[in-house]
This record gives C-alpha cells, sequence and structure tokens, in this order.
C-alpha cells in the first residue's frame, strides 16, 4: 500500500516555475514507477511525465519536454516535477501516481489527491 500527498502547487504567471512535490508513504515506493499526470477543467486527464524506479529513465509528453523535469529521490520517498516556463495551457489540478507505468491513468494502483497549478497571462 501506497499514499501520496501533493504539494507545491499555486498561482504564477506566465513564464514562471513551480516545483511539484509528492510524498509517498510505504516502504515500497522505490519499487514503482511514479507518474505525474493533470486534468484541466472541461478535459480528460493527461499523461505529463514518468520516472522509472531508479530514476534512471525518464518519459515527459511532447507538450512539457524542455520545460519539466520529472525526478525523485527514493531515500525521501517523494518524486518531484520541475516546470518551468509555465503556460496558461499548464492550468490543471495535478496528481501523482505509482505502478507499473505507461501513459494511461489505470496502468496505476495508487493516486494523490492532487494539487491545483494555475497560470494566469
Amino acid at each position: 500500500q501506497v499514499q501520496l500527498v501533493e504539494s507545491g502547487g499555486g498561482l504564477v504567471q506566465a513564464g514562471g516555475s513551480l516545483r511539484l512535490s509528492c510524498a509517498a508513504s510505504g516502504r515500497t515506493f522505490s519499487s514503482y514507477v511514479m507518474a505525474w499526470f493533470r486534468q484541466a477543467p472541461g478535459k480528460e486527464r493527461e499523461f505529463v511525465a514518468s520516472i522509472s524506479w531508479s530514476g534512471g529513465s525518464t518519459y515527459q509528453t511532447d507538450s512539457v519536454k524542455g520545460r519539466f523535469t520529472i525526478s525523485r529521490d527514493n531515500a525521501k520517498n517523494t518524486v518531484y516535477l520541475q516546470m518551468n516556463s509555465l503556460k496558461p495551457e499548464d492550468t490543471a489540478v495535478y496528481s501523482c501516481a505509482a505502478g507499473l507505468g505507461g501513459l494511461y491513468g489505470d496502468e496505476y494502483d495508487y493516486w494523490g489527491q492532487g494539487t491545483q497549478v494555475t497560470v494566469s497571462s
């Protein structure tokens, strides 16, 4: 069992940066692929980025490549999403997830409650 708690969301101007954190409980955190998803109002949930259990492999969706970086610290049971050059279209609730990996939400077993990111123009 893994419990996930996100933090770091907020309101930022376009071009600004935010760093999201996802703290996990449970001794098996390092066994899971971790991912960030986001959901904007009226839109479907969207994959943002994932990172392998070791941190050696990462993947980002095209719309955030070069701007967002996912990382993890297994000693701290935490995964991060550094978001730079934010755009208004990045506005969404961001959730972290733990599972076996993939681009779809149903491939992940555990979810956090989400944190709101709002980017003003």
